[in-house]
């Protein structure tokens, strides 16, 4: 049974994946019930890779549905394998039914241990004598909502106090798969091996924060799955071929073309610096920065190959550079004063098509408070600005990602960029999920350095989305490789030009 973390292409519903799971079997000529002890060989494969010869100590927590029914499979092979196995089942055993129970008498057939626990005060006392080596999570499948209680409760909290790994069954439980949204309380795995198809909630939001290492196993089903069933929901992965149009031997600034940007408001100098100099590093022949007059020197200090446009919006309109430009990105370092509100105004008013302009930070302000929508504009903006775009709270934006950033694509038209653990960028009607980045990005100017990788990637690429994709993609994947040679704290949003440069001559 192959597993592996290359993780395939295209995401989908827990939806989709139950009401479909049993008709790519029955193509593939597989039964349910095989499946099941396929899952169950595939979670196991991984804790025999990853655990030592001399803990062999396993506590399984099963629940009664069919993610019980793989953890009593995973409990049957590690019993044959030697392994010391307790069975830990938080239902009552006529609530078990199906290929679980059938998966829960063949573990039974080979004296495997059982113990039933409907009580927290039971578990309680197990559990405090019971020092385990690994922990196999198989309580709550991918369909579980709602918040955790009980004895479930009490398990969870038990297995997150422990030093054993934890192998999770298909999802975490207590995470929400088609969300990443957290439970009241839901393991954090060490490992976790999901099923058949990949599940859209495993790859943004909250998610992260429990899955610990990601596996993938298609059970032998997975090429009819995605035969049966069409996904609106894509992963970008190095897998994908992700490239700009090749430069001709005579290639000269005017084929490449000029980035207008227009930010660095009083007191705010980094921000537009560091949207500026990204797009120079990521290939934009020609990069001119629009900002406040009091920042124009901080701004070029140290950079020549920046120039400058103009300080306010009075100066800008009369000058070239705002219709030469083929690309403008407004909003980082912009702030909130009549003097932003005015450039706003100004590049609502004044854009020509076909310009492609890149919204960020507190453009994305003003764009809420009068509203505009074109197609040939990228909104980047974190849950925060995303909620003040759609009128509600963080905690809305968080709870379904995916509608969200579809949402604001719609609304507003164009691209939307939705950052975070697990960027989503959306153009109304397909989801891309981004797989690289990490923790260490969360300082600032990392937002800022993106709005001018997309821009750069839009003057070279074949289409827009494509610049998107790219963008995001190899601006995370920067991040990734100075958190390998250094660590993850004291990433610097500049530290990011030097991959940058590098990974962008890679497409």
């Amino acid at each position: 049974m192959e597993v592996t973390q290359i993780l395939p292409q295209q995401a989908y519903s827990t939806k989709q994946v139950r009401e479909n799971e049993a008709k790519a079997a029955q193509l593939a000529q597989v039964s349910m019930y095989q499946l099941m002890e396929n899952a169950g060989h595939a979670v196991f494969a991984i804790i025999e890779q990853h655990s030592l010869a001399n803990k062999r100590k396993m506590l399984v927590f099963c629940g009664k549905g069919n993610n019980g029914g793989d953890g009593f499979v995973v409990a049957r092979l590690a019993l044959a394998a030697g392994y010391q196995v307790s069975v830990i089942m938080l239902t009552a055993p006529q609530t078990i039914q199906g290929d679980a129970l059938t998966a829960l008498n063949k573990y039974r057939q080979c004296q495997g241990h059982c113990l039933i626990i409907q009580k927290t005060e039971d578990l309680i006392a197990y559990c405090h004598e019971y020092e385990a080596d690994i922990i196999v999570d198989a309580l709550l499948g991918t369909g579980f909502r709602g918040e955790i209680s009980g004895v479930f409760q009490q398990a969870i909290t038990w297995i997150n106090s422990q030093k054993a790994p934890v192998f999770s069954v298909d999802v975490p439980s207590g995470l929400n798969a088609d969300t990443g949204i957290s439970a009241n309380v839901t393991v954090q795995a060490n490992f976790t091996v999901t099923f058949i198809a990949l599940k859209q909630g495993l790859l943004t939001g909250q998610s992260a924060n429990f899955l610990g290492q990601l596996f993938f196993a298609g059970l032998g089903i997975e090429t009819y799955f995605n035969q049966v069933v069409k996904s609106h929901v894509k992963v970008i992965s190095q897998h994908q071929n992700l490239s700009l149009q090749p430069r001709s031997p005579n290639t000269h600034k005017g084929n490449i073309g000029l980035v207008l940007t227009i930010g660095g408001g009083q007191g705010m100098p980094g921000a537009i610096r560091l949207c500026s100099e990204a797009a120079l590093r990521c290939g934009a022949a020609l990069v001119s920065v629009c900002c406040a007059e009091l920042n124009q020197t901080m701004v070029l200090n140290g950079r020549p190959e920046l120039m400058l446009a103009a300080n306010n919006a009075e100066q800008l309109k009369s000058l070239p550079v705002l219709h030469k430009a083929k690309v403008i990105t407004i909003g980082t370092g912009l702030g909130r004063s009549q003097w932003a509100e005015q450039l706003f105004k100004l590049i609502i008013q004044s854009t020509t098509s076909p310009q492609i302009r890149v919204f960020d930070a507190d453009s994305l302000y003003f764009l809420a408070k009068k509203p505009h929508r074109s197609d040939n504009c990228i909104l980047t903006p974190h849950p925060g600005e995303a909620a003040t775009l759609l009128h509600c709270s963080i905690a809305d934006i968080e709870a379904d990602r995916f509608v969200a950033v579809k949402e604001i694509a719609l609304r507003y038209g164009g691209i939307c960029v939705l950052k975070g653990a697990g960027t989503l960028i959306s153009d109304g009607k397909t989801v891309w999920v981004n797989t690289t980045g990490n923790a260490g990005m969360a300082s600032g100017g990392m937002g800022d350095v993106l709005s001018g990788v997309i821009a750069a990637c839009v003057l070279q690429a074949n289409s827009i989305i494509e610049a998107v994709l790219l963008a995001v993609f190899i601006h995370g994947q920067a991040a990734d490789i100075i958190a390998q040679k250094y660590g993850q704290r004291g990433i610097l949003a500049s530290d990011l030009f030097t991959p940058l440069q590098t990974l962008i001559n890679q497409h």
